[in-house]
């Protein structure tokens, strides 16, 4: 019998999920074009940028490894739900501030930071949860793989509703549209049978479970490996995402349409590799790509911070968009596949750490570079960056995948006669 393109949908709580998370995820993106043309809007500075970047990420970096501890002990559909239920209030209180006309730069800093905290929390529950939500094991890769096509189908649909909105109506009702946006998450978690949670009892405290995680990802190469490759991308090559307000504005003379089209630009790129993951019938190959990603990262944002031409700036920005999503969902397919389900809930927590966890650091540090020698010069920076990582860890894959081979075996994954 032939197996299906898609499995994973084969799950009727996985169904509900993806159709919940994705009308919520559109919201999310508008909210995300909104809140950095608000910002750049009211202050035209770069660092401020970088400063809201940080204010919206940062906690994830301190708090993301508690997180995982939380989820590993605690029901992760609760979780969710309370998450949700705290993200909806957050962006229905930015769309009454905004469309009210009081908002200011610090109000858009202190509701990025308890946005920031509540993502610390339902990043890992979210990644955690999924193993859940599939009938069947092997069913697995497909939905994270279809999760990534989802956040960037939402990607690419999101900025280009958005940028409209913004220059039609305004930021406001980008805010007010992703709030209501979560009651279609919370419904479809509600709708959910879910298995009761078994409530695990430990003697140990949060911060010795903690040490445990660290100990575990990083005493074991190929996830220290891809740990650091991914905390590297996330330093460097999202940087991306806070500059290009100032590359459609400055570079290319353009508006907020001009901003939400390069966003859906990259959208578009994602799109296609989250697609290419979710067709993928085996993990076999993953490290290749894992390796391939960042350099073509790092390509598309050099020659996008050449380009003057925004027809050539759209272009470069699928490759841009491409790069970016290989990144991390390839990362995460592996790391979910190869992990201890006892150890889930603070990798993935560590995942987090790594990925979103830097993103604010590098926030600053863009913002920062940006104000002294300009955006393009700071992208070609991070382009650089990235593909000097991409040569660094090819380099490690041959004995990388020396380790994992028993691995694979042990699982199930290949047979002796297959490659890595």
């Amino acid at each position: 019998m032939k197996k299906p393109l898609l499995p994973a949908l084969k799950s009727k709580n996985y169904q509900l999920f993806f159709a919940g998370q994705g009308i919520s995820l559109i919201g999310t993106w508008m909210t995300q074009l909104a809140t950095i043309w608000l910002v750049y809007d009211l202050t035209k500075s770069p660092l401020m940028l970088g400063v809201v970047g940080f204010s919206s990420q940062i906690p994830s970096f301190f708090l993301a490894p508690f997180g995982g501890v939380f989820v590993d002990r605690f029901s992760r559909y609760r979780t969710l739900i309370s998450t949700q239920v705290l993200a909806m209030i957050q962006s229905l209180t930015l769309a009454v501030l905004a469309l009210t006309g009081v908002i200011q730069v610090w109000h858009i800093i202190v509701l990025s930071l308890f946005q920031g905290f509540i993502n610390a929390l339902d990043t890992p529950a979210r990644q955690a949860f999924v193993p859940e939500l599939v009938e069947h094991r092997e069913d697995l890769a497909n939905a994270i793989a279809i999760n990534s096509t989802m956040i960037n189908g939402a990607r690419l649909i999101g900025p280009a509703i958005g940028g409209l909105l913004i220059a039609s109506v305004g930021t406001g009702y980008c805010f007010l549209i992703d709030g209501l946006s979560y009651i279609a998450v919370i419904a479809a978690l509600l709708a959910m049978q879910v298995k009761p949670w078994k409530n695990v009892v430990s003697d140990s405290n949060p911060l010795q479970k903690v040490k445990e995680g660290f100990v575990y990802a990083f005493s074991f190469p190929p996830i220290r490996s891809i740990l650091l490759l991914s905390a590297l991308v996330s330093l460097m090559g999202l940087q991306n995402t806070i500059l290009v307000p100032v590359m459609a504005e400055q570079v290319l003379k353009g508006g907020a349409e001009t901003l939400g089209f390069l966003m859906a630009a990259s959208g578009v790129g994602a799109l296609t590799g989250g697609i290419y993951l979710a067709t993928r019938q085996t993990i076999l190959g993953i490290g290749k790509l894992i390796a391939l990603a960042p350099a073509i990262l790092g390509i598309g944002l050099i020659a996008f911070s050449l380009s003057r031409f925004l027809p050539l700036s759209l272009f470069t920005m699928l490759f841009v968009g491409l790069g970016t999503i290989l990144q991390i969902a390839a990362s995460n397919t592996f790391l979910q596949t190869i992990v201890e389900d006892d150890k889930r809930g603070r990798l993935m927590s560590l995942y987090t750490m790594s990925f979103l966890g830097m993103i604010p650091v590098g926030n600053l540090l863009g913002g920062l570079l940006a104000s002294h020698i300009g955006a393009s010069n700071t992208l070609i920076i991070d382009g650089i960056a990235c593909i000097i990582g991409s040569l660094v860890f090819s380099r490690q894959l041959p004995a990388l995948r020396k380790i994992m081979r028993p691995i694979y075996e042990q699982k199930g994954i290949i047979i002796t006669t297959q490659e890595v």
